[in-house]
Parts: C-alpha cells; sequence; structure tokens
C-alpha cells in the first residue's frame, strides 16, 4: 500500500490535472527555479517555534502543542498582534514565553483547557472572532492533552518516541486528533493533505537539530505544508494562476471556505508545484527537498511584495 506521503502526492497531482480554478505556468517553473536555486537553502529561519529549552520534554511538549494550534489564518485579521509579527510569530512567542515562565506544558493541565486559559495565554478577546479562534485552541490542546495522556502515559516525548523515528507514523498519531485530521473531498476524490501533522515533523527536526527524537529516517517523504501563504507567494510569482473570479473573491477578502473546490486546489495545486519545483531544482543541482522550499517561500512571503496583496483567508482548523 501507498505511504501517506505517497497519497497526498498522488491526490493532489489529480487535482493539479483537473482543477479549473487554479492552475500552474509549467513554463515559469524552470525560470523560477533558475531565480531562487542560488537563496533556497541558504534562508536563516527565525521561528520561535523550532527553538529548544533545556531539557527534553518541555522541549517536544512546546512544539507539539504549537503544532496543536498552528492554525487560524482565517482568524488573523482579527488577532492583537505584538508590534512587528504576524499572526502565527504572535501565538508562538505568547506560548514559548508561557512556557518559559511557568514550566513545561503538562498533558492533564492542557486536557483541562479552556478559551479563557487561552485567552489568557496568547492575550487575546475572548469576544468576536477573536473569541472563536480561542474556542478552538482550547478543543485542540484539550485533544491533544487527552491523547498524551490517555496513550502515551502523559509522556510527550513518550509519544515521539513510539514513531520509531519515522515520519509517516508520527503523522499517524497525530491524526487520531480531529483537528489534525486535514482530508479534503475534491469531486468525490479524498486529497489528504496533513499540513500541521507534517509541520510538527519537521519542527521537532529543526528543533533538535536531527538528533535523537528529531531524527525522522523517512523525513525527506515530507511534502510542502499547505497552507495559504505558500500559494500565494507562488501566485505573486507567476507560478499559479487563479482564474479571475477566485481573484476578486480574495482581494475583496471573502471567506473561501474550508472544503470548496477552490480552497482545495489553492492548496493541492500548490503543494503539486511545490513537488514540480524541487524536482527542477534537482536537476540544476540544488538539492531542495519540498520541506525546504516551504521554508523558503513561507519565509519569502514575509516581504513587502507579497504582504502588499491580499492572499486567500478561510477559517478552519487546518493552517
Amino acid at each position: 500500500m501507498p505511504d501517506v506521503f505517497d497519497s497526498i502526492r498522488t491526490a493532489c497531482a489529480q487535482v493539479a490535472r483537473g482543477a479549473t480554478w487554479v492552475r500552474i505556468d509549467h513554463a515559469r517553473l524552470a525560470t523560477y527555479a533558475a531565480e531562487i536555486a542560488p537563496a533556497v537553502l541558504a534562508v536563516v529561519d527565525e521561528d520561535p517555534g523550532r527553538e529548544r529549552f533545556d531539557d527534553l520534554e518541555t522541549t517536544v511538549s512546546f512544539v507539539l502543542a504549537l503544532d496543536a494550534v498552528n492554525f487560524g489564518s482565517g482568524w488573523f485579521p482579527h488577532l492583537r498582534k505584538r508590534p512587528g509579527m504576524s499572526g502565527y510569530h504572535t501565538v508562538a512567542t505568547a506560548l514559548r514565553e508561557h512556557v518559559a515562565a511557568h514550566g513545561p506544558l503538562r498533558a492533564e493541565a492542557l486536557a483541562a483547557t479552556t478559551a479563557e486559559t487561552c485567552a489568557r495565554v496568547f492575550d487575546q478577546s475572548l469576544d468576536g472572532p477573536a473569541g472563536e479562534l480561542m474556542a478552538h485552541f482550547a478543543v485542540a490542546l484539550t485533544d491533544l492533552g487527552r491523547l498524551v495522556a490517555a496513550r502515551h502515559d502523559s509522556s510527550f516525548v513518550a509519544l515521539v518516541a513510539a514513531a520509531g523515528h519515522r515520519a509517516e507514523a508520527l503523522v499517524g498519531e497525530l491524526d487520531r486528533l480531529p483537528y489534525f485530521h486535514d482530508v479534503a473531498t475534491w469531486h468525490g476524490l479524498e486529497v489528504p493533505l496533513y499540513k500541521r501533522a507534517q509541520i510538527a515533523v519537521n519542527d521537532l527536526a529543526l528543533a533538535l537539530d536531527g538528533q535523537g527524537l528529531g531524527r525522522f529516517d523517512d523525513i525527506d517523504r515530507l511534502t510542502m505544508f499547505p497552507d495559504n501563504l505558500v500559494p500565494h507567494v507562488l501566485r505573486v510569482d507567476g507560478v499559479l494562476v487563479f482564474e479571475p473570479a477566485l481573484l476578486r473573491r480574495i482581494e475583496a477578502v471573502e471567506d473561501i471556505t474550508s472544503g470548496s473546490a477552490p480552497e482545495v486546489e489553492i492548496r493541492a495545486v500548490g503543494l503539486h508545484a511545490v513537488e514540480l519545483l524541487a524536482a527542477v531544482l534537482h536537476d540544476l543541482g540544488v538539492a531542495a527537498q519540498p520541506r525546504d522550499l516551504d521554508t523558503f517561500l513561507w519565509n519569502r512571503g514575509a516581504g513587502p511584495v507579497y504582504k502588499a496583496v491580499p492572499r486567500h483567508r478561510t477559517r478552519c482548523v487546518y493552517y
């Protein structure tokens, strides 16, 4: 049977072949790969979610808890952000400061998380859209705490160790949690995407320098982590082409419904485009994996050129 990463790639390739809202400009792929080749592997990734603490349990519990709430881009315009920070960096920094001040996250405490708890930790209002997001964060953290308590003797280290250095196994374990079950349906086709489960593997590997629990022997099987920023960068840079009707909706900051055909195509076709880019880069002698391209493109998206153009917003628990 194909592994989960083969299933992701196969489904996204099929979506790309039949998509009507989003397409790849194949003529642009080669020139784009040549343009970015010198910089792809030179990114300095200053991500507070990938910095280790002094002990292993604290580091692993922090990374997994952060990735449990590593969603909400559809709500981010309504968050109270730290000065100069994006929505993600605001959330990651707040959780990191909480752990630094109060010690490691415990499974039993997470299992009792409420929206009020999240509002205090992340310094957000319980009213309006921000309150909606805090309620979702509470569900995500509660589910994670219960999983770790029930299946891994309340040890986050034990959860990761049980994967046996296999990314696919860790993705499968996190898939037990509803908010990690990132599987869409497109015209009857099941399309697994698993953005946050995959990025949890990558974040652990980076935080732990690929050693010990941070070693995943199949890590190069990861795809990119399909969200709303990487496809946006690829669109602005001319690799992805969106239908005019979809562009009008995005520019009007209209919610692109989670699971709708346009939303699935943005993520799936974007993922397939990154697979094609990785192949072209390999032909150019640049050994960049899709996860490396994700880091490069995601950081590129912080530039003023990309921030000046609206990207699609979807209120969902997957990104």
